[in-house]
């Protein structure tokens, strides 16, 4: 971001617009919505400014404005039609010291006013840092049609009640008063002050008296990376957990659906590398769930995929933890869909197998024969170190070598890379195109890459091979 979003305090603050015409009308219109002092310096006002002087709402200059004009102002929008103008007015607030908006400028500006939903107290502030004011507008319009009339009329009722909470709940019990508040206020015919008084007294008692929070640890799959992937039971429970304890896999683009005041604990473990010991990511888990704090384990993937979920599951079961598991799109399902390829396919194979080529100990072994049958797709996770390792035994066991592998860097992310080569080369092609990503490898499946694909990913099979691979 190129712009903090921020709320400015308007109480006791001057606020400064230079210009004429609808454009100084339409900045004073906003700020006349604040508590700021406004002050308009136009020569030639709009006949609403002119009635809002009138009306002495705001304060008229129909001179220009020079230096001296900004000594006591806070903020200073320059809104005239004259480009040369803007350019001295935010010059002398840059000499002042003061934060200046320059209409339809936005490198001019210190900062920029956003389209605005407004149910005083409650403001959704929309942005695109200048560079799409008409999209802003149409998220507005969305949003003014979804949002109730009434929030206002509620959230006043709730700054009311707050110290009276503050003083008689404790952190997490009073998050879930206001929750429960909000949401029964949405169903409420009656409004009033004093009906939503009696609510707030109520609830207050109903939850002073409630047992002191059970904790809990949700095991939710983020999926492989991309947000758009999660479940929509997902994506509520990551925003609704108290505490976040996130795979090396899990990317900020997910973590960033969390409440900002969520603790967040890194649990990361990398194949060979440096890892959090399973014993301590144990030991988080347990600790905060029994601090009463609701707790989502976000494992990449499907988290009962190579995710050791029994092994957390027991430790939290032992001590009488409650837990859920909400299952995730696995990184084979994901790499295929990308790809635009099935995992399955008549006529080539009946069964697929998810294996990784390594465990707890290192290098894991396997039924290697039964692997290297024709009839089925194997779908290898975290194969990145043991690619090699992989490579040798199927083919010390009879696989052929020009079996097609297709390796995915990446899945589903932005910077994903794949490239389609041969159960022979397919390693030589990962270290030549310096793959380091977490890495799926497809064995027995060639991957919908077009041939202006392979030659961009710098594949080592060209355009027949490809052909032929595809259908195999």
């Amino acid at each position: 971001m190129e712009y903090l979003p921020i709320f400015v305090s308007t109480r006791h603050c001057q606020a400064i617009v230079v210009g004429d015409g609808l454009l100084a009308e339409a900045k004073c219109r906003a700020l006349l919505k604040t508590t700021a002092n406004v002050m308009l310096f136009s020569t030639q006002p709009t006949p609403v400014l002119l009635q809002w002087c009138h009306e002495r709402r705001l304060q008229l200059e129909t001179r220009a404005c020079d230096l001296a004009d900004l000594k006591t102002a806070r903020l200073v929008y320059a809104a005239s039609d004259c480009d040369h103008e803007n350019a001295r007015i935010a010059q002398l607030a840059r000499e002042a010291g003061i934060w200046v908006n320059v209409v339809d400028c936005p490198d001019a500006c210190d900062f920029i006013t956003p389209a605005i939903v407004d149910r005083d107290p409650v403001v959704v502030a929309i942005g695109t840092e200048g560079s799409a004011p008409v999209l802003a507008q149409q998220i507005k319009l969305e949003l003014e049609s979804t949002l109730p009339i009434h929030l206002g009329t509620v959230a006043r009722a709730a700054r009311h009640f707050r110290h009276r909470v503050r003083q008689l709940l404790p952190g997490l019990p009073r998050r879930r008063f206001w929750t429960d508040f909000f949401q029964r206020s949405t169903q409420q015919a009656d409004l009033s002050p004093a009906a939503l008084e009696s609510t707030l007294s109520t609830l207050l008692a109903q939850h002073q008296a409630f047992a002191a929070p059970e904790g809990e640890v949700i095991f939710v799959g983020a999926g492989p990376g991309d947000p758009d992937l999660l479940t929509v039971k997902a994506r509520r429970l990551i925003q609704e957990a108290d505490v976040i304890v996130y795979d090396r896999l899990v990317g900020d683009s997910i973590l960033d659906l969390a409440r900002k005041e969520a603790k967040f604990i890194n649990a990361g473990k990398k194949g060979f590398g440096a890892s959090v010991p399973q014993a301590d990511i144990s030991a988080h888990l347990l600790r905060e769930a029994s601090q009463g704090q609701v707790v989502v384990r976000l494992k990449g993937g499907d988290p009962g995929m190579f995710g050791r979920l029994d092994e957390e599951l027991s430790a939290l079961t032992a001590a009488g933890i409650k837990t859920q598991v909400i299952p995730g799109v696995t990184a084979a399902a994901a790499a295929a869909a990308t790809l635009q390829v099935s995992l399955t396919q008549r006529e080539r194979n009946t069964r697929v197998t998810f294996l990784t080529a390594h465990d707890a100990k290192g290098y894991a072994e396997h039924d290697w024969q039964q692997l290297v049958d024709t009839d089925q797709t194997l779908a290898v996770y975290m194969g990145r170190r043991t690619a090699a390792f992989l490579q040798g035994r199927l083919l010390m066991h009879g696989a052929n070598a020009m079996t097609p592998v297709t390796c995915i860097e990446n899945v589903s992310r932005r910077d994903q890379r794949a490239f389609v080569s041969h159960l022979g080369g397919f390693v030589e092609a990962l270290d030549a195109q310096q793959f380091e990503g977490p890495l799926m490898i497809l064995v027995g499946v060639a991957g919908a890459v077009g041939a202006s694909d392979l030659r961009a990913h710098g594949s080592l099979v060209g355009t027949a091979d490809a052909a032929h691979y595809a259908s195999y």
